[in-house]
């Protein structure tokens, strides 16, 4: 037998964690708590658990796009972890022109970073347009290094002027969210990623 519960005439149900797709702005560091900055929990004030939420992750505080908010600690542990290899995209606009550089290499054999002596693992660079001053571009990486993309450009000699992240696996920003919005994730979108994390 089970019980149900219901407030004023509406059914309640019981549920044991929430995930969230956040379009995080710039300005707001990926933290739950922080004395001297607004954090992407500041989005979440009226949500009622909003103390058990935290980010998966993180995004630079100058970076924007998908971020993903969960309750749910293992979830948000695992897919956060490098082993996953999961694949990340962003939206970039660096300084000059990108168009003559042959990005094919960095594809099998990533890109040896001098400053931190480094060789990262291999990703995938998609030129949109480029002209003199700056090139739009989509970097896929699949590690979670800190500052890994603007590292990648900047020993490239195009430091990065603007960096949104748009997609993790094959999760895509939600085109309706505008900047510090945020929706549930669906059924579907949470069992895919737990898939990726063999959750």
């Amino acid at each position: 037998m089970k019980d149900k519960v219901s407030v004023d005439d509406e059914d309640v149900y019981f549920q044991e964690n929430y995930y969230f797709m956040l379009n995080k702005p710039a300005g707001y560091i990926t933290a739950t708590f922080d004395e001297n900055e607004p954090t992407v929990l500041d989005f979440f004030m009226d949500f009622p658990l909003v103390e058990k939420l935290f980010p998966v992750g993180r995004l630079d505080r100058d970076t924007e796009g998908l971020l993903i908010i969960t309750t749910d600690g293992q979830f948000a542990h695992r897919l956060a972890h490098p082993k996953w290899n999961i694949e990340k995209e962003y939206f970039a606009i660096v300084e000059g022109d990108v168009s003559d550089i042959d990005f094919s290499p960095y594809e099998k054999k990533g890109l040896y970073l001098r400053k931190d002596k480094y060789t990262t693992k291999p990703f995938k660079v998609r030129v949109i347009k480029s002209s003199p001053e700056k090139s739009e571009i989509y970097i896929t990486v699949s590690e979670g290094k800190y500052h890994i993309v603007k590292k990648i450009m900047g020993e490239l000699k195009h430091p990065v002027l603007y960096l949104k992240r748009v997609r993790i696996g094959n999760l895509i920003l939600d085109e309706i969210l505008e900047a510090g919005e945020y929706r549930e994730l669906t059924k579907e979108e949470i069992e895919y990623l737990k898939s990726l994390v063999r959750l």
